[in-house]
């Protein structure tokens, strides 16, 4: 599917032909001239996103201090919307959205300097302001209207639909990271040392063909086409065989489904089951092994596999560390020196990590896999209150948008998107935190959230026809 279908799938407006005797080619010149005009402040925020379709040399995916193509280019965006800003060509930000996306720095900060070593949580600090602060406010400025919402939304679907190709690619011809003694784990293009990296921009991808599909402002051509991206996606993510992904996906499927409305929902849902029995059950697409992943979710008590026995031990560790030093925790990238002292004996000493190009290497465990412990932990009550705070107020003010209408008609497809993604990476955080080339991609996803849930008192202005939705607006 190509990005500008996505983005517009409707006829011209008020049934307009082209010029009597103009010559097609040079039609479209002046056309793509104006548009990279108005949106190139955009490229950047586009280049964050496709960057990660490159692929990184082995063992680079997860080292700490490398800076990737992608990070490159969210720096990139952040300079561009500094530049657009003393031009004072950005959106206009709220009281409310400052306080929103710059309350973050300030439980960075402290976490920081109170730090039983200061100048080593400084990496840390840069990496959280990158991409919970400066990343989503860069994002909430220069995305003016819903036209560029959607190129950026459909960016994800067009990564989503490259990296789930060459991870189904990877398990039929076995060359995909080690699992259960076979090279057949779907990790795209991340390699092995970032097994979640392909599972979570397949999720993305899914979760916002799946707002697109039962969205009712757009053409129904970009919904049937949508739909069938987000079909098609599930293929992909099941065989990433990533528990946290599949139960994140579920969820905010659910949810979009949900406030899309129970008829269009349940067509989706009997689509979607449908291709998960075909798949896995008659073509028999890692059924045995999907079954036995199932299965681990639930056991916790009984019998569990080691990974999660290291989950939990890991968590135990941060509960401890955050009792210990509960207003700021114990300083950023503070977890792993204070591991072992919080941990019991039923820890390993890391995972195993091979394939996929990569020779066998031993992955040290160095985060409890939960974003919030991981928060708590590192930056106490005081950097939980303001990051995780920030991120409920979002959700509770993009629901009352979405539930409120009013300006937003015509628009609400952005609503659904930003919802679903929102409440995908909140979940997922109950079971994974950041590191790998795809962080950037959740500075992006908090601006996208907070831009719909926070609109700027520019977006009152007279909404333009001709664009993107059935009715045409635009949502300026």
């Amino acid at each position: 599917m190509s990005l500008a279908l996505l983005v517009n799938g409707t006829r011209p407006v008020n049934g307009a032909q082209p010029v009597k005797g103009a010559r097609p080619g040079n039609r479209a010149r002046p056309d793509l001239t104006g548009a990279l005009r108005r949106h190139w402040p955009l490229l950047p925020l586009v280049g964050t996103v496709l960057l990660l379709l490159a692929p990184l040399p082995a063992g680079d995916a997860t080292a700490s201090g490398k800076v990737g193509p992608a990070d490159a280019a969210s720096l990139l965006l952040v300079f561009v919307c500094a530049l657009q800003a003393l031009r004072g060509r950005v959106r206009a930000l709220s009281p409310l959205g400052a306080l929103v996306l710059g309350l973050p720095a300030v439980g960075l900060a402290v976490a920081t300097v109170t730090a039983g070593d200061p100048y080593a949580a400084l990496p840390g600090f840069v990496r959280y302001l990158q991409v919970f602060v400066l990343v989503p406010a860069a994002v909430v400025l220069l995305v003016r209207d819903a036209r560029e919402f959607r190129i950026a939304a459909g960016c994800f679907v067009v990564l989503a639909l490259f990296q789930g190709a060459v991870g189904v690619l990877q398990y039929a011809t076995h060359t995909g990271a080690s699992y259960q003694g076979e090279d057949i784990r779907a990790v795209g293009t991340f390699g092995p040392g970032d097994v979640m990296g392909m599972a979570t921009v397949v999720s993305y991808g899914l979760v916002v063909a799946t707002a697109a599909a039962l969205a009712p402002g757009l053409s129904r051509r970009v919904r049937r086409i949508a739909g069938g991206c987000a079909l098609v996606m599930v293929v992909p993510l099941v065989l990433s065989f990533s528990r946290g992904s599949w139960l994140a996906t579920l969820g905010a499927a659910v949810l979009v489904m949900g406030m899309a409305g129970v008829r269009r929902a349940l067509k989706v849902l009997l689509a979607l089951t449908a291709a998960g029995v075909v798949l896995v059950g008659g073509v028999g697409i890692g059924s045995e092994m999907v079954t036995e992943r199932l299965t681990s979710i639930t056991q916790v008590s009984s019998a569990p596999d080691q990974s999660v026995t290291d989950r939990y031990t890991m968590w135990a560790a941060a509960g401890s560390m955050w009792r210990e030093r509960p207003a700021a925790g114990v300083g950023l990238k503070g977890f792993p020196a204070h591991r072992d002292g919080h941990s019991s004996l039923a820890l390993s000493s890391g995972s195993d990590t091979g394939g996929a190009g990569q020779a066998y290497l031993r992955q040290p465990l160095l985060s409890p896999h939960n974003m919030y412990l991981l928060i708590l932990s590192e930056q106490g009550l005081i950097g939980l209150t303001a990051l995780a705070g920030g991120w409920a107020a979002l959700l509770v003010a993009g629901l009352r948008r979405y539930a409120a209408d009013g300006g937003a008609r015509g628009i609400r497809d952005c609503g659904l998107i930003a919802i679903g993604m929102l409440v995908w990476q909140l979940t997922d955080f109950l079971y994974a935190d950041i590191g790998g080339p795809s962080t950037v991609l959740t500075g992006v996803i908090i601006g996208l959230a907070a831009w719909w849930a926070l609109p700027s008192p520019d977006d009152e202005a007279p909404v333009p026809r001709g664009f993107g939705s059935a009715t045409g607006a635009d949502g300026r």
